[in-house]
């Protein structure tokens, strides 16, 4: 895929990050066998204003911030099967095509039944909202309630540094393995990321070894909105839907209206 300059080898011979204008804490770089480093992350558990802190100065120099799980039984990023060299670009792939195929693949399946209003045929992407708050101000407060105990999405969150164009790219940027067994090029789906990214104000906040998550600036403000945003959901990861029956997608779109989170799970 198509990279940037890594600022991230500088951090070898400059663990502080000063010459990049950082005061970075203790950390380590991950990188996928002999390649350049892929991300640097904290050496300590986040805590809440973690990502204030750090956010902007890290944008400066080149990186975005983002939440990396170390405490689940997959281990952390160092034992992840980052696949980079595998990945293509974000940008050479359409969200809207990428959501039809798999809602071809999957609407059809026995899940099928819970897909109402909508039926097979692919019903599109859903409106862009209006924005409640500033992308980044929602994300460091969504990156502080996975740090203060408010979420328990994730077992262990250390603040993570990643060189990417826009913080849609990053699991593409890491060569992030999380959905392997649903799509092997992650590639695909963070062009639909950067598609929310547009519509929805989202920004990617934290992974795991298979759990994304990511802010919202402009959720779904009624139910009808998040229907069809649901329907976008079912096709990015139907593992999500985890109720059986006729209402299955509607009930799953109820606690998507003014939700300024979303996390997105694969088996």
């Amino acid at each position: 895929m198509a990279t940037l300059p890594n600022p991230l080898p500088t951090l070898a011979t400059d663990p502080s990050g000063r010459s990049l204008g950082l005061r970075l804490p203790p950390g380590r770089l991950i990188a996928a066998s002999a390649d350049e480093p892929l991300l640097w992350h904290s050496g300590k558990s986040a805590a809440p204003g973690n990502w204030s802190a750090l956010g902007g100065q890290a944008a400066r120099a080149g990186l975005l911030p983002v939440l990396v799980d170390v405490g689940g039984g997959q281990g952390g990023p160092a034992d992840w099967e980052l696949q980079r060299r595998e990945t293509s670009y974000p940008g050479d792939h359409d969200a809207d095509e990428v959501l039809a195929e798999f809602w071809e693949e999957y609407a059809e399946d026995e899940l099928a039944e819970g897909i109402a209003p909508f039926g097979p045929d692919w019903p599109g992407l859903a409106p862009t909202a209006s924005l409640t708050v500033a992308p980044d101000t929602r994300a460091a407060q969504v990156a502080d309630s996975l740090t203060d105990g408010s979420r328990s999405w994730f077992k262990e969150p250390r603040l993570a540094l990643v060189p990417a164009r826009r913080s849609a790219d990053i699991p593409a940027a890491i060569g992030w393995s999380g959905p392997l067994n649903y799509e092997n090029d992650v590639a695909r789906l963070c062009s639909v990321l950067r598609s929310w990214e547009d519509r929805f104000g989202i920004r990617v906040v934290a992974l795991g070894f298979d759990l994304l998550a990511v802010s919202v600036a402009a959720p779904p403000a009624t139910l009808a909105e998040a229907e069809a945003v649901a329907a976008e959901h079912f096709a990015f990861c139907p593992d999500n839907i985890t109720r059986t029956g006729p209402d299955a997608l509607r009930a799953y779109a109820e606690e998507l209206v003014d939700e300024p989170a979303w996390s997105f799970w694969w088996d």
